[in-house]
């Protein structure tokens, strides 16, 4: 099931992209229509992506695929690939999502569905649950807490007092703590000095089941992808989930631990409290981050790390012995 958590206003044409942004374009005519504005790895044929100067691609994308780059990255791309070429690709991302996605208005929404609620489900007051939400049996939705429109709840989760969640499908046996924010837009944006652009995010939050998540936590929804926490999976109050964050199964993250946006993160992944985990960087496998470590780079399965910037436990462990003696 894929509910709808936004107005999709494609198909977009090139003469609507040029009155937003200046470009040059390559192998694109100007009568050209493009379906969807995507993240590269899901784009398909009529969609329009984008690549940043420090991104890898693949040499084998689609030529049907169009994509928003640098004049610095289009020398090494496929000369047949459809480019719009910029000069600043963040800000282009930013005003052309605008055009392609927009919020559901409150007229929109009152013509969804119902809600519909399962059995033996148990609501606390002042809950509020918007139309086109879908709640599964045996959920418990405790005090003043918000299910914005679409949401799908599964069985059994339980919601605690002054949750708000929307833009989320939500697996079997989940629970969430008090005032816990999921769904909400991440925190993407081009910076300028006549005011900032934001990044439409068009993207979801999933959780799957065995879920849990504490109190005071935020997680974002992904911009151009989904935000994913897999199965059986832990998070501790206070911590922070950025846009597109995909987190493995079996995972579990202490108190405070932040992971910036679009970093994947494996399986049997443990961290101490206030660890910082930088973005667009990969987490292996039964990794450990020792308490109040700060990752800025890939880790492999299996390591075991401390410090900031982390590094390797015993070569830490060594290192501090060395210069502070063995207390």
């Amino acid at each position: 099931m894929n509910p709808s958590f936004f107005k999709k206003l494609g198909p977009i044409n090139m003469g609507s992209i040029n009155s937003v942004i200046e470009c040059q374009t390559r192998n694109i005519p100007d009568n050209e229509k493009f379906t969807n504005f995507i993240g590269i790895s899901n784009a398909n044929k009529n969609s329009l992506s984008f690549l940043y100067d420090n991104e890898t691609f693949s040499n084998d994308l689609s030529d049907n695929v169009a994509l928003i780059c640098s004049e610095k990255k289009a020398k090494y791309l496929n000369t047949n690939q459809k480019l719009i070429i910029v000069e600043n690709v963040q800000m282009c991302v930013a005003k052309i999502s605008n055009i392609f996605y927009r919020d559901y208005n409150p007229f929109e929404i009152e013509n969804f569905k119902p809600p519909k609620i399962g059995k033996n489900c148990v609501l606390g007051s002042n809950v509020t649950i918007e139309k086109g939400v879908i709640i599964g049996n045996n959920v418990r939705i405790n005090h003043g807490s918000i299910i914005k429109h679409n949401c799908i709840i599964g069985d059994n989760s339980n919601i605690e007092s002054n949750t708000v969640i929307r833009n989320s499908i939500i697996g079997k046996n989940v629970s969430i703590g008090n005032n816990t924010s999921i769904g909400q837009r991440g925190f993407g944006f081009h910076l300028s000095n006549k005011g900032n652009d934001y990044i439409y995010h068009a993207g979801r939050v999933l959780l799957q089941t065995g879920v849990s998540i504490g109190s005071n936590c935020t997680i974002d929804r992904g911009s151009f992808s989904d935000t994913i926490i897999g199965e059986n999976t832990f998070l501790d109050n206070l911590c922070h989930v950025a846009h597109n964050v995909q987190i493995g199964n079996n995972s579990a993250f202490a108190a405070m631990t932040g992971i910036a946006g679009s970093t994947k993160v494996g399986n049997n992944v443990l961290t101490g409290g206030q660890t910082g985990i930088a973005g667009h960087i990969t987490i292996g496998n039964n990794v450990k981050i020792a308490a109040k470590s700060g990752v800025f780079y890939s880790l492999g399965d299996g390591d075991s790390v401390m410090g900031n910037p982390a590094i390797q436990k015993y070569k830490f462990i060594k290192t501090y012995k060395k210069l502070y003696g063995k207390k």
